[in-house]
């Protein structure tokens, strides 16, 4: 039994000599690792992020593109890498950190010939956060955190066009711009069909009127006027109602409000009940 103690002993002993080894060659190793890349000059360091980014390793060409930030804090590598760590965080699916990395470039560098990329991607960071909104609001909630998605990315977007109207941007993000309003206007529509199904006429009209001042060049607009005639005319407010029927006539003669097929109720109604608290 002692002899056996003793052997248990030795073995483990042996056990943990191996893993201490193992450990020390694995630290020795990563630190070697890590001075050669703080050895190298910045071209290569940049070059090295450009290769790990154009393989499609995000991660690691974030690491090279910080790496080199880190150790030379001026210079046009620099200011590149600063972008290129944005982009890669872009792609790499990390929002917040590409948003961080982005504005921090706009806000250091300001005149750097690549600037109105730097808007553009802005732009583009909430934009993805923001894409499929009609498709995933349709089954879920909607949540204001979705919702101011969809505004910074049009504020992002319209900042480029407005300072930068000659860049090669400025088209798509002007069509990216007709989606975001389009989108924002359908979410707005949905909650005032929400309200004139509950028969909350006062709340769908003057989500109907906000939608026209707000929105009035989608093609959310003449559902937003037909809800605001059906809603008028069920509090009695026969004026009202006519005046907004005399306008949906006049500028959408073949809305399905005229032959009685309308509203249209959202399928999943019921799933923007949270909204009522809204206002």
């Amino acid at each position: 039994m002692r002899v056996s103690r003793h052997l248990r002993f030795a073995l483990r002993l042996a056990l943990v000599v191996l893993f201490a080894l193992l450990a020390g060659c694995s630290w020795f190793n990563r630190n070697k690792k890590g001075s050669e890349a703080d050895s190298l000059p910045v071209e290569e360091v940049y070059q090295r992020g450009v290769n790990l980014l154009e393989g499609g390793n995000y991660d690691g060409a974030a690491s090279a593109f910080q790496r080199l930030i880190s150790r030379f804090p001026f210079g046009p590598y620099t200011e590149q890498s600063q972008l290129n760590l944005a982009y890669v965080q872009y792609k790499a699916n990390k929002p917040e950190d590409a948003y961080s990395s982005v504005n921090r470039f706009i806000k250091t560098y300001p005149t750097n010939k690549h600037i109105d990329y730097a808007y553009y991607l802005r732009g583009l960071i909430n934009f993805n956060r923001s894409a499929g909104f009609l498709e995933r609001h349709a089954g879920q909630d909607m949540t204001r955190r979705e919702q101011a998605f969809q505004h910074q990315s049009f504020e992002d977007f319209s900042a480029l066009i407005t300072r930068y109207p000659r860049s090669r941007y400025v088209e798509d993000s002007r069509q990216r711009m007709i989606y975001l309003r389009n989108g924002m206007a359908q979410a707005e529509l949905h909650i005032a069909l929400y309200y004139l199904k509950r028969h909350a006429y006062v709340a769908a009209a003057n989500r109907g009127k906000s939608i026209l001042e707000t929105y009035p060049q989608t093609p959310q607009a003449a559902d937003a006027l037909a809800i605001m005639v059906e809603s008028y005319r069920q509090l009695g407010q026969e004026k009202l109602a006519t005046d907004a029927e005399s306008v949906l006539k006049l500028n959408y003669p073949d809305h399905p409000y005229f032959r009685g097929h309308w509203p249209r109720y959202p399928s999943n109604w019921w799933k923007f009940i949270p909204l009522m608290n809204r206002g």
